[in-house]
């Protein structure tokens, strides 16, 4: 009998499960000992040590990264009972100087995503354990996802918006991997740099909108700018706050126009697909969003510009989710609706509104898990996800078949599932929007007629009728793949039949947290007979017509290519390869190749600067009694170093021209000498004599010089010479006119022999006072010369030994 058999009697329970008890048990304890900062950067710590745990082995290994996202989800349900005693806010000190510390705040918001990041990467860690089975770059994907994971609670937990960017373009560089894990398919790769270009490109805006909402309110932290609202708002930034946020979120959550990298992130493997898309990374714009509303909201600029693109967004998504025919691609777009109802409902700022837009981001992400755990099911068993040819799967797999149905139902707002209570909670807060109600309202039964329509794809269609013939050799997934959707169907079930379980205890808190309001509304499942409830009745009416009416076929989908030309993604490629164009061209121009005309570009740069500079007038005082006093050896000096210039200049010989240059540089050092500072000459004479000597030795075996250029290009070049030396000229001797600060020069004349035990006072400046510096220096030239060996070294005739 095998060993480990043998083990596994004695213990009476396998060594997996035990050593995921075990684990599973410290996750949730090292997460109590050291607080939160331990959940948060545990997941970058297991991403870290990956290559250590691969050595458990294929078998192993993937069961123990599940526990990770499952024991932080025991931990922050911890967090739970404690939300009815408001915000809590545990502070690690970081960069406190400049107002940056790893500050995390959980408050209704915070704990919701770090329930769904958790909660829903629990099952998805567990999923991939047989999805991606054998893969040979699986404890790759394990290392991504964790990280991605940390990188996410990181996000919505941190109260500090500075910290909170650094999480936010981690989780651009993390999905950016886990997009394009596939990199052997050009598709895939075009797929990440796309998302990783649309959401760096937000990322950056949000920068700069974090550092300037930083600066009106003298914080970064979001505890301290809740208060400073009204400040905020009536500042004239404002405005540029408020689009620098916008585009941030919009990018990152996929709202039209930056929609399109969504749809081509579905070529990741499905597991990714599940979390990125229901849970986390495209959630995180509308957290953002959610976030700053009690700070930004209750403002016609914030309102008003969310209310027109979610509106757009979330009914463009939903009419092209009826053409796709490929299941992840109506999940795609059935997802960027989704975003769009939560911006729309963000935007209609109404207190119902507000709470049905928290109570969506539950329920969407639960049933769109499911719905996307299902897709991969069905293309893992049948090697397929076109949605015509799919058909009576559920006599194969019942249980998927289960998980299908109720995610599609609640996708669809039916009764006694949570969708319909978000459904009906977004519907009376959209009907007390006041102006444009009538279109507001359309609008949305709209998208939720379509989105109907597109769940009963994904969730009911391929499970309905008879079985065909090219599908009868399908058999059933193992319980690791359809016990997540079906876990997920049964949370979506007891929540809408049960809405007591999360209504104070969690809904409450969510609601505080986006509306910064106090009021209390108890979620029901009966209101009574009323307009909301005739709305609802619409809905699934005309959308349950439509889903028998309208039938998914390549023929609809083939007719949407004669828009492709107009599209968003097309306009971006074509604006991309306009500036890859312009960039061509300004490289040609500048980087030709010829360093004198870089310096020609420097020189007339600079000159444009000082001239522009020189326009506000110059304050000059020139003291002609000091001129008169100037000595006759000083003269000879001068046109010593004048003769030197032109014959460098003039000169055909190379040599002449290096010698030349060396008498400027000694006739300097005796300038120096002669003004009293003969450390510094003595420095100067060792520079020049040893660049002399370089310079003859590197270029005594090149030929004489020739002349290159004509005598309109010498004019040209004595000209932008003598104008930029005028131009330094002028305004050395203003500088010379400015008061001068001694402050430093005297700490350094008084304490060079005090505290470094130096007369020289420059010397003890380079070693002691700038030691650090002067190391950087050096080692840079040490590079640097090892660098030039090695080019010397460096055989570069490969004929000559064959």
């Amino acid at each position: 009998m095998p060993q480990h058999q043998t083990l596994e009697i004695f213990l009476g329970e396998s060594i997996r499960e035990k050593l995921i008890r075990i684990l599973g048990d410290g996750i949730f304890i090292l997460s109590k000992a050291f607080g939160m900062i331990t959940a948060v950067f545990l997941g970058f710590i297991f991403a870290a040590f990956t290559p250590v745990l691969r050595k458990l082995g294929q078998s192993v290994f993937p069961w123990v990264y599940s526990l990770l996202p499952l024991g932080l989800f025991v931990y922050f349900l911890g967090w739970l009972p404690g939300l009815s005693n408001g915000p809590q806010v545990v502070g690690y000190p970081w960069i406190p100087s400049y107002g940056i510390n790893l500050d995390f705040r959980i408050d209704g918001l915070s704990l919701l995503f770090a329930l769904l990041i958790t909660g829903i990467g629990s099952l998805v860690f567990f999923y991939s354990t047989y999805y991606l089975k054998g893969h040979p770059a699986l404890d790759r994907f394990y290392g991504f996802l964790s990280m991605f994971m940390a990188s996410m609670l990181g996000l919505v937990l941190s109260d500090n918006l500075m910290a909170m960017f650094i999480f936010w373009e981690l989780t651009s560089i993390s999905s950016f991997f886990l997009i394009g894990f596939n990199h052997e398919e050009k598709s895939s790769r075009k797929s990440a740099l796309t998302a990783l270009g649309i959401t760096g490109f937000g990322g950056l805006v949000l920068l700069a909108g974090v550092v300037l909402i930083g600066t009106v309110g003298g914080s970064f932290s979001f505890s301290a700018l809740v208060p400073l609202s009204e400040t905020i708002q009536n500042s004239p930034s404002y405005v540029w706050i408020v689009g620098l946020f916008m585009i941030g979120a919009f990018t990152k959550s996929a709202q039209f126009p930056f929609h399109f990298w969504l749809p081509g992130a579905m070529k990741a493997p499905t597991p990714v697909s599940t979390y990125l898309h229901s849970a986390t990374m495209v959630k995180a714009g509308i957290y953002l969003l959610a976030r700053m509303t009690p700070v930004l909201g209750a403002n016609p600029i914030w309102n008003d510009t969310l209310l027109w693109v979610g509106g757009i967004t979330m009914f463009y998504a939903a009419a092209h989710s009826l053409f796709r025919v490929d299941l992840k691609s109506i999940l795609a777009y059935s997802t960027i609706s989704a975003l769009g109802i939560l911006v729309f409902l963000l935007g209609v700022g109404t207190e119902k509104a507000l709470l049905g837009a928290g109570l969506f981001i539950l329920a969407h992400a639960l049933y769109k898990a499911a719905l996307f755990l299902v897709t991969g099911i069905i293309d893992h068993q049948t090697g397929t996800r076109n949605v015509p040819g799919l058909k009576g799967l559920g006599k194969v797999m019942p249980m998927v078949a289960f998980g299908g149905v109720v995610a599609a139902l609640s996708s669809a707002g039916f009764p006694l599932f949570l969708g319909f209570l978000s459904k009906e909670v977004m519907y009376e807060g959209v009907l007390a929007l006041g102006n444009l109600t009538i279109v507001a309202v359309a609008i949305l039964v709209l998208t939720k007629i379509f989105l109907l329509v597109a769940g009963f794809w994904a969730g009911i269609k391929p499970f309905v009728g008879h079985l065909p013939t090219e599908l009868a050799s399908v058999k059933g997934p193992p319980p690791t793949l359809w016990i997540p959707p079906v876990l997920l169907g049964i949370c979506t079930i007891i929540t809408g039949v049960y809405p007591a379980l999360i209504d104070s205890s969690f809904v409450q808190p969510l609601f505080h947290a986006i509306s910064g309001s106090n009021e209390i509304y108890t979620l029901k499942l009966w209101h009574g007979f009323n307009l909301v409830l005739l709305l609802s009745l619409i809905t699934l009416g005309a959308g349950v017509a439509l889903y028998f009416f309208w039938k998914p076929s390549d023929t609809k989908f083939a007719k949407t290519f004669r828009f492709e030309s107009t599209s968003p993604e097309s306009l971006f490629e074509s604006g991309g390869n306009l500036f890859l164009r312009f960039s061509r061209f300004w490289t040609d121009f500048f980087q030709n190749g010829y360093l004198r005309n870089y310096f020609i570009t420097i020189l007339a740069f600079l000159i444009l600067v000082t001239g522009y500079r020189l326009l506000g007038g110059v304050d000059i005082h020139i003291d002609w009694e000091q001129i008169s006093s100037v000595s006759f050896y000083e003269v000879i000096l001068t046109a010593m170093m004048a003769v030197s210039i032109g014959i460098a200049v003039l000169t055909h010989s190379r040599t002449m021209a290096i010698l030349a240059l060396g008498i400027v540089g000694f006739v300097n050092c005796l300038f120096f000498l002669f003004f009293s500072a003969p450390d510094l000459a003595m420095t100067q004479f060792s520079i020049d004599t040893l660049t002399v000597v370089l310079f003859m030795l590197v270029l005594f075996r090149l030929p004489k010089n020739k002349k290159l250029s004509s005598n309109p290009i010498r004019i040209r070049d004595g000209i932008i010479s003598l104008v930029f030396g005028a131009f330094i000229a002028i305004l050395t001797l203003e500088v010379f006119e400015s008061p001068s600060q001694t402050d430093v020069s005297t700490f350094h004349a008084e304490n060079a022999y005090l505290l470094a035990k130096g007369r020289n006072v420059v010397n003890v400046i380079l070693v002691d006072f700038r030691a650090s510096d002067t190391i950087v220096e050096t080692v840079v030239l040490v590079i640097a010369a090892i660098g030039v060996y090695t080019l010397m070294k460096l055989d570069l005739n490969p004929q000559k030994n064959p």
